[in-house]
């Protein structure tokens, strides 16, 4: 049976966490970023292999963005009226044809369509896990959407390491032997699927779209979720820079191997995943709005710094950037299904859709100016990006 429920109406049992759901989720989301950390972790292994320049290493990475961008609100908003429990399974399917792919390619175009595949698994996988992350949450929507993307977090810091260690040492055919990372997330999502279609079977019939109770007009709310777009575009921009340039960034200033530039990118990508892990639960209890304000705002002084700091300081300084600038995207994605009830899937798909698209794209403008000045010009540039944080005062201060 086809249900048509909202799903924000399908809530967990009571209010009962479900933890066993959310820490599945957590693990197949930490399988799905570890494939897509693998991409940019093995750039320079790609760029020596087609004597590529840094705007065809940005191509690479917006055909990734742009397919997930323009995917992911589209099946967020579709499956907001028809759940597809099963998609995700399906969506890991196609990073797994993405990683495969990958490995075998032999000119760059092969590299651009791997790429575009796993996109294509990350816009499918991202709005229905969401969704199902908070129908598990029992009303502890803060903690689950921190639990659920924490494991993203940490596939995200863990790709960089498979790369230095299995990839590097063994060339471009080692990434088909990482297969096992999306068979064994297909495996979790099947599970999980089995649970979501009980939940909807149970619950269709008698659900109700929720009705929004902050108060705000549509043009408020339009305008709240504008600036919520505005701090993801800081973001996301930003952490485009540390994610697909900080390697050739620590190699050409400090003359480093690339497997220690790749530990620096994993100790930035570890540090995001435990600022994840605590901002969620922090918005439960203090409120969301202060923890946004605080991470987008409150990381400018180490941005700044960060272009004049020596190895050991930059090490430092990717550390307090990962964990403060990380903090609030749970936040932002929960402030926002406050302000849009019984859209959680549209929302999720928003936020993340674009939230990989303005990486994409800041991913291919830097790796332009890389080209055109020099690779530490892109992180004077940047700096500036987290000031765009004083948006968030315009925040409604009631919505919670």
């Amino acid at each position: 049976m086809e249900a048509k429920a909202e799903a924000g109406s399908l809530a967990g049992p009571g209010e009962t966490t479900l933890f066993a759901v959310l820490l599945a989720l957590s693990v197949s989301h930490l399988m799905n970023d570890t494939v897509q950390s693998l991409l940019p972790a093995i750039y320079p292994v790609i760029r020596e292999s087609f004597h590529l320049d840094f705007g065809q290493i940005g191509i690479i990475t917006l055909a990734f963005q742009i397919t997930a961008s323009l995917l992911q609100p589209l099946v967020g908003l579709a499956t907001d009226r028809h759940p597809r429990p099963y998609s995700l399974p399906i969506g890991m399917g196609a990073t797994l044809i993405g990683l495969l792919l990958l490995s075998v390619a032999n000119h760059f175009g092969l590299v651009v369509l791997a790429a575009a595949m796993i996109g294509i698994g990350s816009s499918v996988f991202h709005p229905e896990a969401s969704r199902v992350a908070r129908m598990a949450a029992g009303g502890r929507h803060g903690m689950a959407q921190a639990l659920f993307q924490v494991g993203g977090n940490t596939g995200a810091a863990i790709g960089p390491l498979l790369a230095a260690f299995i990839i590097v040492p063994h060339g471009q055919r080692a990434i088909a032997f990482l297969s096992l990372v999306p068979l064994i997330g297909i495996g979790l999502l099947v599970g999980i699927s089995h649970w979501y279609a009980a939940q909807i079977a149970g619950k269709a019939a008698r659900a109700r779209r929720p009705r929004a109770v902050h108060g705000l007009t549509r043009k408020h709310v339009a305008t709240s979720m504008a600036i919520l777009l505005a701090l993801v575009f800081s973001k996301f921009v930003y952490l485009a820079s540390l994610n697909s340039y900080f390697t050739f960034y620590l190699i050409a200033k400090f003359r480093v191997s690339v497997p220690t530039a790749q530990l620096f990118l994993f100790v930035f990508l570890a540090a995001s995943a435990l600022g994840t892990f605590f901002g969620g639960p922090l918005g439960d209890r203090i409120g969301r709005r202060y923890v946004i304000w605080g991470s987008i705002l409150g990381v400018l002084p180490f941005t700044l710094a960060l272009p004049f700091a020596n190895l050991p300081a930059t090490g430092v300084l990717a550390f307090i950037i990962g964990f403060v600038l990380s903090s609030a995207f749970s936040a932002m994605i929960v402030y926002a299904q406050e302000l849009m009830p019984g859209r959680v899937g549209t929302v999720a798909g928003l936020f993340f859709g674009f939230a990989f698209g303005m990486a994409g794209l800041g991913a291919a403008v830097l790796g332009q100016l890389a080209d055109m000045t020099s690779i530490e010009t892109v992180y004077h540039v940047t700096a500036f990006l987290p000031a765009i944080g004083l948006l968030a005062y315009f925040l409604p201060k009631h919505v919670k």
